[in-house]
């Protein structure tokens, strides 16, 4: 399979660039699939160990997966409605094109990933780890990351709908070309976090929270009605 690479000189302008501008840059995930074996298992297993396989176009629909360990995989086209992967752990791999609603990844851990062009749709990742995971197009609708740490994270021409981030941790994230609708940062931390790539930038809760984060001036403008409700200002 064509590897695809991530990373390198285009990260590191990247980073530059959000360093100039006062908010260091996520690292990005340099990543180089080795040969891979077709899947052909047909249904995966709690705790199973799936080690450089390509899973492509199968039915994960329902399937118990928790606990499994993803290393060097490439996911592409898979259903994964209802699948159960919490306490999964997915390491220096790729999903592409990921469907799929109420899918179960709480107590997760991606490390050195990329999320391409998914449609999903109540996706729990509560308590996870991400750490050097682009997202990258598609649209995924309420994604809980409730109480979950990301670390050099980036959503990249994707849009997010109702994302819940109350309570979770966010270092050096990065919002570019992402639409971002009604998000909740309610009791979040947040550092490094570079959101002024988002549009439109949509926040319900948690403005309170953003004092990690770098918003552009347009954007402050725009939330400027939602800060003098927060602070009990009335404009007239």
């Amino acid at each position: 399979m064509a590897r695809r690479a991530t990373g390198g000189r285009a990260a590191g302008r990247a980073g530059q660039t959000a360093g100039r501008a006062g908010v260091k840059g996520a690292r990005r995930p340099e990543l180089r699939l080795p040969p891979l074996e077709p899947w052909t298992e047909g249904e995966l297993q709690p705790d199973g160990d799936y080690d450089g396989l390509e899973f492509r176009d199968a039915d994960l629909t329902g399937q118990d997966g928790v606990g499994a360990r993803f290393m060097d995989c490439a996911l592409t086209g898979c259903a994964v409605d209802g699948t159960a992967l919490g306490r999964a752990r997915v390491l220096d791999s790729v999903l592409t094109g990921l469907r799929g609603v109420g899918t179960h990844l709480a107590e997760s851990t991606f490390r050195d990933v990329e999320l391409i062009d998914a449609r999903l749709g109540g996706t729990q990742l509560h308590g996870a780890v991400l750490e050097r995971v682009v997202v990258r197009g598609g649209k995924i609708d309420y994604l809980n990351l409730r109480e979950s740490s990301l670390k050099d994270v980036v959503f990249e021409s994707c849009v997010l709908v109702e994302p819940d981030f109350a309570g979770a941790s966010l270092e050096r994230v990065e919002f570019v070309d992402c639409a971002l609708r009604e998000a909740d940062f309610g009791s979040a931390t947040l550092q490094d976090v570079d959101l002024r790539g988002a549009a439109p930038l949509e926040i319900v809760r948690g403005l309170d929270r953003l004092s990690g984060a770098v918003i552009s001036t347009g954007q402050l403008l725009d939330l400027a009605p939602v800060l003098a409700a927060e602070w009990g200002i009335r404009v007239e």
